[in-house]
């Protein structure tokens, strides 16, 4: 997500708690480096976490649409690259398998690969639309399930899908693409809650701006522009491709907290990654709230109203003829 924010308010709630797991790092399981799988590894954050995956000695599959650039990576004994459609249900699965038969598992699972689709609700184009949710929801989807089973063997494993701050607050023009980053981040919640007892973490990776290439080459836009959105989404888009490659988050330093997370044992649910990220975040939290209290009355009053207990009369006790008395 590539639209900087600025937080008009905070608000202050007790942060939730992570259910414990009993699974250690990967290190504690195997004196054998971990085996990171990342997708979406052309350019952007992909590449910037394969750059840094390799220098830590992990075991990396590298993987994109068009691998022919990256073959160079080959050099290095833990490096495996592969050609990967994350639309293509055969293409992940003859990935996975291969990843697996190389290395013998998958520790990390990476969901990277995401394209960018620029529109208001009304220009929308159908095929556009799908072929992105097709990318960043139904192949972040493919990829989960192809490398679960082999986690559940091993009762261990990390899932780090990319979603955005557009995945926690919408902006025109982004509507579509926000409802693909909106679909990770429902996913990977209930995914968490189902994996987290078999030993599998959930981590969910939520950038603001950074200088990748998400705004240029992976971004399209609606052919039709119609004017009386000038003002909101063509303002949005145009602020958007003027921002490209001077954003102010850093993938480098990204890519350091995504690896620094993992390699805790304890990886957050949301990573949060650039201040407006941050900011974006709260922002939205106080005006959800402030909505949600506002609707409280209306909200209760839609049950059913809850049965009245009526107490069930208490039976006299008999009454009892008084003790003579001597005076």
């Amino acid at each position: 997500m590539q639209l900087s924010t600025a937080a008009v308010a905070k608000v202050s709630n007790q942060p939730s708690v992570r259910p414990a797991t009993t699974v250690a790092s990967s290190s504690a399981l195997s004196t054998e480096a971990p085996v990171w799988f990342i997708t979406g590894c052309s350019t952007g954050f992909g590449l910037e976490l394969v750059k840094q995956a390799i220098a830590k000695g992990f075991r990396t599959v590298v993987t994109a649409r068009n691998p022919y650039a990256l073959q160079e990576l080959e050099m290095h004994d833990n490096v495996l690259v592969l050609r990967l459609d994350v639309t293509h249900p055969f293409c992940v699965a003859a990935a996975v398998a291969t990843a697996e038969r190389r290395f013998g598992r998958i520790d990390v699972l990476v969901n990277n690969a995401g394209i960018g689709y620029f529109a208001a609700i009304e220009e929308g184009e159908p095929e556009a639309v799908r072929d992105m949710f097709d990318v960043n929801v139904f192949g972040m989807c493919a990829m989960v399930q192809a490398v679960l089973p082999g986690m559940r063997r091993r009762r261990h494993g990390c899932v780090v899908n990319f979603s955005s701050l557009g995945g926690l607050r919408a902006f025109p023009a982004l509507g579509y693409y926000n409802a693909t980053k909106f679909a990770v981040e429902g996913l990977s919640e209930a995914l968490w809650q189902e994996v987290e007892p078999l030993g599998i973490q959930v981590m969910v990776v939520e950038p603001s701006g950074f200088r990748t290439d998400w705004a240029g080459r992976s971004a399209h836009e609606s052919e039709q522009q119609i004017d009386d959105y000038e003002a909101t989404a063509g303002a949005v888009r145009r602020q958007l491709r003027a921002q490209s490659g001077k954003q102010p988050g850093d993938p480098v330093r990204a890519a350091q907290a995504i690896l620094a997370a993992v390699q805790s044992g304890q990886p957050p649910h949301h990573l949060l990654l650039g201040a407006d990220a941050f900011e974006g975040a709260l922002t939205k939290l106080d005006a959800l709230r402030q909505d949600i209290v506002a609707v409280e009355a209306v909200a209760r009053g839609a049950d059913f109203p809850a049965p009245q207990h009526v107490a069930a009369p208490t039976a006299k006790p008999a009454r009892t003829a008084a003790p003579a008395l001597s005076v």
